[in-house]
């Protein structure tokens, strides 16, 4: 007698059942939602046009959900479709050039506005704003860079309004006496 090489010949000719990593698409969509998201913020660069882009690879996944055979490689289709839509989009902006006779020239800039002038001068300003003390420096910036009230600025630092004036008073004093500071201006 014989020993059958195959022990079910009806196992043989059944298709084998595949195993989804994902019962249905809305369970796919909330695990793989923010990695996706991930993706379409870094191919436009704005957290609104990310979503939209998105959205609009996700309808096209679950109109072709029934034809995709292997369901292992869901991200790989979905990030596929998030680049196709983008490039789609990318193409299809507007663009808002128009040919002319003449090329318009800007404004002649005043005298002392040169944009190289006024980046020395800032540049000279953050210089001599970092040689104040740590405590002056701090309420010159909260007050004139931040834009504060003396009250708000007093209210941040935990100190009286009285010493936020004395502070940033003398702050500005050793501003004005500043060598490198003057050399800027003048030059």
């Amino acid at each position: 007698m014989t020993t059958p090489v195959c022990t079910s010949a009806s196992n043989a000719a059944a298709p084998a059942t595949q195993t989804l990593p994902y019962a249905s698409f809305s369970s796919y969509m909330r695990a793989r939602q923010p990695v996706l998201l991930r993706t379409a913020r870094s191919l436009t660069g704005n957290p609104s046009d990310a979503e939209d882009l998105l959205q609009t690879a996700l309808a096209k996944t679950y109109v072709a959900w029934e034809r995709i055979e292997d369901h292992r490689a869901l991200d790989g289709y979905v990030r596929r479709a998030l680049v196709n839509t983008r490039t789609s989009q990318w193409r299809k902006r507007k663009v808002d050039e128009f040919a002319c006779d003449e090329l318009p020239e800007p404004d002649p800039l005043p005298a002392g506005d040169d944009p190289a002038e006024q980046q020395a001068l800032r540049d000279a300003m953050w210089r001599a704003v970092m040689r104040l003390p740590a405590r002056q420096r701090a309420m010159v910036v909260l007050r004139y860079y931040e834009d504060l009230s003396e009250a708000q600025t007093a209210e941040v630092l935990g100190v009286s309004v009285g010493t936020v004036k004395s502070a940033v008073s003398r702050a500005l004093g050793k501003l004005r006496e500043d060598a490198e500071l003057g050399l800027v201006r003048k030059g």
